[in-house]
């Protein structure tokens, strides 16, 4: 069974709340040496991703991914 720090989680799930609509810049790993950084805005939060405007193409990612480090977003203010 995997455990999940849920404080965590419930923290980084709070803070992208707090940037919906705000510009970030976006690193994030692909795999197998690739990383893609782009800046985009935060269009919208769901309870278990949240969706990225970037480029006019929508991205989603889990908030898990933030928690693992394969997604790193920075506020661009």
């Amino acid at each position: 069974m995997i455990k999940v720090n849920t404080q965590a989680l419930e923290q980084i799930k709070s803070q992208i709340f707090a940037l919906k609509g705000n510009s970030v810049e976006l690193c994030v790993n692909r795999g197998r040496k690739k990383f893609d950084t782009f800046v985009g805005v935060i269009d919208n939060a769901y309870p278990s991703v949240f969706t990225i405007l970037a480029n006019e193409k929508l991205q989603t990612f889990s908030y898990f991914d933030v928690l693992c480090g394969n997604v790193v977003l920075k506020d661009k203010k």
